[in-house]
């Protein structure tokens, strides 16, 4: 949530005004959607890489405000708590040589970034969670100090009622108490931004949709809690649970979590934002001033702030943006499913093989979604969340269509990696890019690791040398760091 907001209490009446106003803004972008007003067809897309700081141990460092004072740079962010940072890259044209330029400008922006952090004892390390990171870090104390985030806190903690549990049981289970949400800024993603036309925005959705599981599978990096080993990709089951305005009554009911993966496929980018107005209460009740339909029978562009600020409030895998630049409306899909890292060259790959295989999917004759159920691309996400590159997954196959249960490495090798090249090629990607950064993901497939396997693999290595677990994690962290320094693709890192 990226929003400006002060820290305040809300009234009875905030509400019922805030609804008002979504309904407003709803009637707007449908108004907007049925005059064409939006921006021509650009090709842009975008990377935001959220990061930790950590000391030379590899352990947390509470200080991105000192961090950020040195960077001095409007590309970095605060995020949520005092050890995590975001740096922002700008649009680019997806075409030529632009993964390589987008890695180039990526290693020099975090090697400057990680120079200034080191004048203050820190070191930025991209990973999904940081595997030193116990329950003493994950406090209010540690939030950042911005309005926004404490708002957030309370909002959702008064939602709720009462503390939040975390309850996750994968290799070992963890299970933890917490009165705020800051468990929620253990998890540190890598979001992808593609700007649409509102006529190609389901088709690109539903296909981002159906290869989130996919996707999770080949970068997965995100093993550990709190010292247990858990998910490959716990990261989105984290968000959900340190995030639920939910009691447990409200659970059993079916009520919907803030973090949600959706329940059908799409026709319009307006289901959306109808189903975050109609399924949610807003967390932030802010109004402002302007009114859209008047803005509208004015010939202007509303911002649409109401319906912007709630929809950020609503964490979805798959997330619409509405944003007006120079006047002008625009849409795009923001994908939230990858954690970041482990280094440039896997974060580029990664991004590579999103792009590319969503075009493709998009252009299809036969769309994916029609042959897929909705229920098993988000089966597919949480069986790869939880197994990785180790993930069976349930799959269209023959020309009935009917669903095969498929190991996610062969699935992605064979049959993905193909329609991959073909949507880099339509972008008008240059080969040589093509090639080599999907020839990562398929190095991963074929050897069986990822982020996550080298992590696990690695920290069970250390704890075979007879080093304790918070000492095998940590030397695993420090070896972690080491590598991505380097920068060579983490399948080829040595797991000792």
């Amino acid at each position: 949530m990226g929003e400006k907001v002060v820290a305040g209490t809300f009234d009875l009446a905030d509400r019922r005004m805030y609804r008002r106003k979504l309904q407003q803004c709803l009637l707007g972008l449908e108004r907007l959607l049925d005059e064409k007003r939006f921006d021509r067809p650009r090709n842009l897309m975008g990377l935001e890489i959220e990061l930790n700081l950590a000391d030379s141990d590899g352990l947390p460092r509470m200080m991105n405000e000192e961090v950020l004072e040195r960077i001095a740079s409007r590309d970095f962010q605060t995020e949520l708590a005092q050890f995590n940072i975001e740096v922002n890259i700008a649009p680019h044209r997806l075409s030529g040589r632009v993964l390589d330029g987008l890695a180039e400008e990526l290693r020099t922006g975090l090697g400057y970034a990680d120079r200034m952090a080191r004048e203050v004892g820190a070191h930025i390390v991209m990973v999904g969670i940081l595997p030193t990171l116990e329950a003493q870090d994950l406090v209010s104390a540690n939030l950042s100090r911005a309005d926004r985030y404490t708002l957030l806190n309370d909002r959702i903690l008064a939602m709720r009622g009462e503390d939040i549990t975390l309850d996750i049981e994968g290799v070992e289970r963890l299970v933890y108490t917490s009165s705020s949400i800051a468990p929620e800024a253990a998890c540190t993603s890598m979001q992808m931004h593609l700007q649409v036309t509102p006529g190609r925005f389901a088709a690109v959705w539903n296909a981002a949709q159906a290869v989130s599981g996919p996707q999770v599978a080949a970068g997965a990096n995100s093993p550990f809690l709190f010292g247990r080993e858990l998910w490959r990709e716990t990261r989105p089951l984290l968000f959900q649970q340190s995030t639920d305005t939910r009691p447990m009554e409200l659970r059993a009911q079916g009520v919907r979590p803030l973090a949600w993966f959706g329940e059908r496929w799409i026709d319009s980018p307006a289901d959306l934002f109808a189903e975050n107005v109609r399924y949610f209460p807003s967390l932030l009740p802010i109004c402002d001033d302007e009114d859209p339909l008047r803005v509208l029978d004015d010939g202007g562009v509303p911002q649409l702030r109401e319906l912007t600020l709630h929809n950020g409030t609503i964490y979805r895998w798959n997330r619409p943006v509405y944003e007006v630049v120079d006047g002008v409306p625009h849409l795009r899909v923001e994908n939230r499913v990858m954690p970041a890292g482990p280094t440039v060259a896997d974060v580029i790959a990664n991004a590579a093989f999103y792009y590319g295989l969503v075009r493709a999917l998009a252009d299809a004759p036969r769309p994916l979604w029609q042959r897929m159920p909705f229920g098993a691309a988000a089966a597919n996400f949480d069986a790869a969340c939880r197994d990785g590159i180790h993930a069976v997954l349930h799959w269209p196959r023959g020309r009935g269509g009917s669903l095969a249960e498929v190991p996610a490495a062969e699935l992605i090798r064979d049959e993905l990696l193909p329609l991959a090249a073909a949507g880099l090629d339509a972008w008008g990607i240059e080969a040589v890019d093509r090639d080599r950064y999907l020839g990562i993901i398929e190095q991963r497939c074929l050897r069986r690791v990822n982020g996550a396997e080298w992590q696990a693999a690695t920290f069970h290595r250390q704890l075979e040398q007879g080093l304790d677990r918070r000492a095998a994690l940590a030397a695993m962290t420090q070896r972690y760091r080491d590598h991505m320094e380097g920068g060579d693709p983490v399948h080829t890192w040595p797991a000792a």
